[in-house]
């Protein structure tokens, strides 16, 4: 599909999608995050496609929401569009996303970021949630899912002065994987997807949707939904063909059943 705000590159099983706005630092306006998740939908549904990398450039991933396109809107307008409503479907993406995230990092970008199950950053990522310096706050998940990662102190500190973190504070916080050099971050990414995409897709996607559920879920519930998300697997193609593979000492096949 021809899109305006994002590109899409196919390398082997893995779905590249960039975000294409650099001369606005890839703000995000509502129709770059329509096409985006229009894309992650399209991707998640394609059965050649196992993982999916989420990036932008090397100046930004995302340097936080389009304030031109904001600041005319009103309190109503805006929640008329139900503008939200298109991020709560990124949820609802059942193959993992890698985000391969550079340079700006912010507001809109950083909760863009969250979304992703795995970060690799480049030493030059800058995050951070500065929307209380517009006056505003996070709406697409800052305050929730910063706080689930680095902790309600950290989390408040960071939304409360609007201050961003650099890549190497981020990574011993937990919000980003591993930070490499920034001629690095995309290929890291792309061979963590390889890596992951050889591995048997149900359980990739089982593995995603439980660990998820320990966000929503109290201890015991979670364990429930996993031991049942197990006995699940078991009924898989895939996994007789990997127990067969291991005991004949031979490299699996899986092919998503």
């Amino acid at each position: 599909m021809a899109y305006e705000f994002i590109t899409v590159s196919i390398e082997d099983a893995i779905g590249i999608v960039a975000l294409n706005r650099p001369k606005v630092l890839n703000a995000l306006n509502l129709a770059l995050v329509d096409e985006l998740v229009a894309e992650l939908e399209r991707l998640d549904r394609d059965p050649a496609i196992r993982v999916i990398v989420l990036t932008g450039n090397d100046r930004a991933f995302a340097a936080g929401a389009d304030i031109n396109e904001m600041a005319e809107e009103s309190a109503i307008s805006i929640m008329q569009k139900d503008q939200f409503a298109v991020w709560d479907r990124m949820r609802l993406i059942s193959k993992p996303i890698i985000g391969a995230v550079s340079g700006f990092v912010l507001g809109g970008g950083c909760e863009l970021m969250m979304n992703c199950d795995l970060i690799v950053a480049s030493e030059t990522a800058v995050i951070g949630q500065p929307e209380i310096k517009l006056g505003v706050m996070p709406g697409a998940g800052g305050t929730q899912r910063l706080t689930r990662a680095v902790g309600l102190r950290k989390a408040m500190e960071m939304l409360l002065t609007g201050e961003p973190i650099k890549a190497d504070e981020a990574l011993r916080y937990g919000l980003v994987n591993k930070v490499v050099p920034v001629e690095m971050y995309r290929k890291e990414a792309v061979q963590l997807a390889k890596r992951i995409a050889a591995q048997p897709p149900l359980a990739v996607q089982v593995i995603k949707k439980t660990v998820h559920k320990a966000d929503d879920l109290p201890l015991d519930e979670g364990m429930d939904y996993e031991r049942n998300a197990f006995y699940l697997l078991l009924a898989s193609e895939d996994r007789q063909e990997g127990m067969k593979a291991f005991l004949e000492k031979r490299k699996p096949h899986f092919t998503g059943r």
